[in-house]
């Protein structure tokens, strides 16, 4: 339910690049779509790994299935941490082959792309970095499945990195980032437990609601730009502004304390739907325009 979150920035930068060069490299898209799955499957393996080493997710009674503390496959025993590792190696690996393919054909900024993505999705878990522990995943994951898949798709399509691409991604980052913040609130307490101080922990719910909030305003002000730039048309604020909307009481739902697990529940489905909507929107103007 979460690989949207890869496969539709792709999309929206292929769409830019190809509208930048008049070109549409089917390969390159579909190499590109793959890898990111790969890497997007590979990251979340292994921070199920770190996560159960750290003592997280054995902790974590206010887990929200499906949705937050992890698969569960190393607490159910259904995998070992040995075999899980294993899975996410065979994940990246494939990841890397891809990667290679890409580099053969359009040279060396591939490596940049999937290096840093892949190195930002592991050391979000990975100690003694754990950005997610120093209240910087949310950062990290706006960068990884936002600005990264974004431009460089653009990228591979049109040669070349514009202010174009880096603006559209914007809204598409801080709407991934919020999947993660509001997916932290009822791991909160287990995370603290464990000393991963996540942006939630450090914050509380009325000042996660808060910065919430804050983020989607944000992402309707860069479509705002992208607009007054030129890149879209002055209708395509209009599914941004009405999903600015709807994340008010998905904020609400983060600070409740009555129905909590019910209300948490309805805030992340709304923010997937959030991100979902909007990076589709921004992506049909861009191949339509």
């Amino acid at each position: 339910m979460f690989f949207p979150a890869s496969v539709l920035p792709v999309l929206l930068g292929t769409g830019w690049g190809y509208r930048v060069s008049g070109q549409l490299d089917l390969g390159s898209f579909g190499l590109a779509l793959a890898a990111m799955v790969c890497v997007h499957a590979g990251v979340n393996v292994i921070n199920d790994v770190y996560d159960d080493i750290c003592g997280t997710d054995r902790v974590n009674p206010e887990r929200i299935s499906p949705y937050t503390g992890g698969s569960r496959f190393i607490q159910n025993g259904t995998m070992t941490t040995s075999q899980m590792t294993g899975w996410a190696v065979i994940l990246f690996a494939i990841a890397v082959v891809i990667g290679a393919i890409l580099f053969a054909a359009k040279g060396v900024g591939v490596v940049l792309f999937g290096l840093t993505g892949a190195t930002l999705g592991v050391l979000y878990s990975m100690p003694p970095m754990r950005l997610s522990a120093r209240g910087l995943g949310e950062a990290a994951v706006g960068l990884g499945f936002g600005i990264l898949p974004v431009t460089g798709a653009a990228w591979l399509q049109s040669g070349s990195l514009g202010a174009g691409a880096l603006l559209l991604s914007l809204p598409v980052s801080l709407w991934v980032a919020n999947i993660l913040l509001v997916n932290e609130v009822p791991d909160a307490e287990a995370d603290g437990a464990t000393g991963r101080r996540t942006l939630v922990v450090r914050l509380g719910p009325r000042g996660t609601g808060r910065v919430y909030l804050a983020l989607n305003g944000l992402a309707v002000g860069c479509v705002m730009l992208s607009i007054a730039a030129g890149l879209l048309p002055v209708a395509a604020i209009a599914a941004p502004l009405a999903l600015g909307l709807a994340s008010i009481p998905a904020a609400r739902g983060i600070g409740r304390t009555d129905d909590r697990r019910l209300a948490l529940t309805r805030s992340i489905k709304i923010t997937l739907a959030i991100h979902g909507a909007g990076t589709l929107w921004l992506a049909g103007w861009v191949w339509v325009a």
